[in-house]
């Protein structure tokens, strides 16, 4: 397995992990999206960029993921998008996560902006995180 692979195989499971969340769930009603729909309702989140890059030790083969995901929202005014930005926040952070091939090491919040779009109506929020995995195949 390579870091790209376990880039996937962490992008599957933080995916489950979103998708099974009860609180991430009731403010988007489930609509969680890799690639968002032309009839998608408001309010959703995306998995957005992903860099992977190799976190190698001398004895183990590893890979550093820097993850973004996007809320888009048109709730009257940001604290939609801030609400779901805290549901992501608090599905992941430190999240015990089990991507196949890899172990999770660490995955942890590194920042959140949130702003109008320039149709003046939706705001957008975005969350990042820095997750840490060893490659165990």
């Amino acid at each position: 397995m390579s870091a790209y692979d376990a880039d996937l195989a962490l992008q599957k499971a933080i995916y489950a992990r979103l998708s099974s969340d009860d609180a991430l769930a009731a403010l988007v009603a489930g609509r969680i999206y890799d690639n968002v729909p032309g009839d998608a309702g408001f309010p959703y989140m995306t998995l957005g960029e992903a860099q992977v890059s190799d976190w190698s030790t001398g004895d183990s083969e590893g890979a550093e993921h820097r993850l973004a995901f996007h809320v888009y929202s048109r709730g009257g005014g940001r604290a939609e998008a801030k609400d779901i930005l805290g549901a992501i926040n608090g599905a992941l952070h430190d999240a015990s996560l089990a991507p196949e091939g890899a172990q999770l090491v660490s995955l942890r919040f590194l920042d959140a902006e949130t702003r109008r779009e320039p149709d003046g109506t939706t705001w957008r929020g975005t969350i990042r995180f820095r997750a840490l995995t060893e490659i165990t195949e």
